[in-house]
């Protein structure tokens, strides 16, 4: 399924262009996609005004796939400690859920603005669809990834890798979740890395994990464009929205 993108005036999010009914199934949910690197502040801005005429019933529910520039984000459970060096990129407070994570080029956003009025009111299903969404999306590049109940996000077992010192398998994730609602509507949503820089990784303990790393696709060998992995996205949406 193609992704190419068709431009649209008055666009809700930053230099967004609408996927265009013809290239997504679901015509209640509109599509988007930016261009460029978009700043933290400009789309938490967008997603607050999205999220509230969606709760007022004044718009439809939406799906914005983005990148940002290098930074920081915090949610609500984020631990000082695990913030290793404020100084590298900018650091946001992001109100969702869930500890430290990095956002930056070669890393695909999504952030999902989702009535869960209309959608069953189970937050837990309602993040097992996601995570079912991105294991569906990386197994069209022969992926395998997987959860774990203990720890949030899609995982890659690394064989490959040298194990933990208790002699576990190593486990690098490859896909960070965190959602908020608000009157019932979600924002926030995952982000996937693709090609993203590792190394900018270092500055944070992810998610408040260690032991375990982090990987991308290209990492495990699979060199995709942006517009590819949001092909496979969009092939395997049914997984969540079906």
């Amino acid at each position: 399924m193609s992704a190419t993108t068709q431009p649209m005036n008055d666009a809700p999010f930053p230099a967004a262009r609408d996927l265009g009914a013809d290239k997504v199934p679901w015509a209640d949910v509109e599509w988007w996609r930016s261009g460029g690197l978009v700043p933290y502040p400009a789309a938490m801005a967008a997603m607050e005004r999205r999220v509230a005429a969606i709760a007022e019933g004044e718009a439809r529910e939406a799906v914005w796939l983005l990148e940002h520039p290098p930074l920081y984000t915090a949610g609500t459970s984020a631990r000082r400690e695990d913030l290793i060096d404020p100084d590298r990129f900018p650091v946001f407070e992001a109100g969702r859920g869930g500890q430290f994570t990095y956002h930056g080029p070669g890393q695909r956003v999504v952030y999902l603005m989702l009535d869960l009025r209309r959608r069953g009111r189970d937050v837990r299903a309602f993040v097992t669809r996601i995570e079912n969404w991105v294991i569906a999306a990386l197994a069209e590049f022969g992926i395998r990834g997987e959860i774990r109940p203990d720890r949030v996000g899609v995982w890659v077992p690394r064989p490959d890798k040298p194990p933990l010192a208790d002699g576990t398998m190593r486990e690098d994730k490859i896909a960070a979740i965190g959602i908020r609602l608000r009157r019932w509507v979600s924002f926030h949503g995952f982000a996937v890395n693709v090609d993203p820089d590792l190394g900018h990784f270092a500055g944070i303990v992810p998610c408040g994990i260690r032991g375990h790393g982090v990987t991308s696709l290209a990492d495990l060998g699979h060199r995709v464009d942006m517009t590819t992995f949001d092909d496979a996205l969009l092939a395997t949406a049914d997984v969540m929205f079906a």
